[in-house]
């Protein structure tokens, strides 16, 4: 059994994370806060993860701005001039993901903001021939048609890939998947097939963008080509098994400013790693 644990680190301008959004949810001034924490924190990030694939046993793999980055960002660019910077990286992450898929058997894959809180493994924990496993955010969607969120809010991944279903003349229930954390076997991948007719894809999620026949124009303006929305479409396509992580490892911090004390992996979304580290010294 060939594994192995990756994450995706490139420094990519402020004004990349959010390209063309008008809602003030969605500003530079909040990308900022991103950009300035992981290079503040760069060294401890990496050395979280590589610590834990040390103990483990397990081959951890940085990527960055480099030469395969450079080539993946340039075709991106050509085909799909209208992604922003801040996208690119996370279908970069997925296509990682199917590299990878090449050479090993299973796959943990880790954002750079997820810091390993434990020496428990995480393959020997979770039996990934059961499934795909990843954290969703159900819980935090608005299901309300007079919400204006983020670009990046659950309820805006929820409503674009629910249109996008509809659209497909399939059911409209779907999950709201987050892809911090992924754990998954090669051959799960390969069902899923995440870049399987990829420009259709797009295609479709910009015809919505402009469609208000099914949402009104405040849905619609939160609409963007986000690799989440794309994996939880292609789980209801393809019948994909999945593993909910639970909150030991998958820990979603954000405005509560607390860690539990049986917490195995942290998403530190609000990116206040020094309450992180705290914990992990405690």
């Amino acid at each position: 059994m060939k594994r192995v644990i990756y994450s995706v680190y490139v420094d990519i301008p402020s004004k990349e994370h959010y390209g063309e959004s008008k809602l003030k949810y969605d500003t530079t001034e909040k990308a900022d806060i991103t950009v300035n924490a992981f290079k503040k924190h760069y060294g401890q990030l990496v050395n979280s993860k590589r610590k834990y694939g040390d103990y483990l046993g397990i081959e951890f793999k940085l990527f960055q701005y480099d030469e395969q980055y450079r080539t993946f960002e340039h075709n991106f660019k050509k085909d799909f001039p209208m992604f922003t910077g801040y996208e690119i990286i996370n279908f970069y992450k997925i296509h990682l993901l199917y590299q990878l898929a090449k050479h090993y058997d299973e796959i943990l894959y880790l954002d750079f903001d997820a810091v390993p809180l434990t020496k428990e493994s995480f393959f020997e924990h979770w039996d990934l021939s059961n499934g795909i496993c990843v954290y969703n955010n159900n819980s935090m969607v608005r299901k309300d048609r007079l919400v204006s969120q983020s670009i990046r809010s659950p309820s805006a991944k929820y409503f674009n890939c629910q249109a996008m279903l509809i659209a497909k003349g399939l059911g409209a229930k779907n999950d709201v998947i987050n892809t911090g954390i992924i754990g998954a076997r090669n051959v799960d991948l390969f069902k899923l097939d995440f870049f399987g007719g990829f420009k259709d894809t797009i295609d479709l999620m910009t015809k919505l963008r402009s469609d208000t026949s099914l949402y009104p124009q405040n849905i619609a303006d939160m609409f963007r080509y986000d690799n989440e929305t794309i994996f939880s479409y292609k789980k209801e396509i393809n019948q994909i098994n999945i593993q909910w992580l639970d909150d030991k490892w998958h820990y979603f911090l954000d405005n509560q400013k607390f860690i539990p004390e049986d917490t195995k992996i942290v998403h530190c979304v609000c990116k206040d790693f020094d309450l992180v580290w705290r914990r992990m010294n405690a």
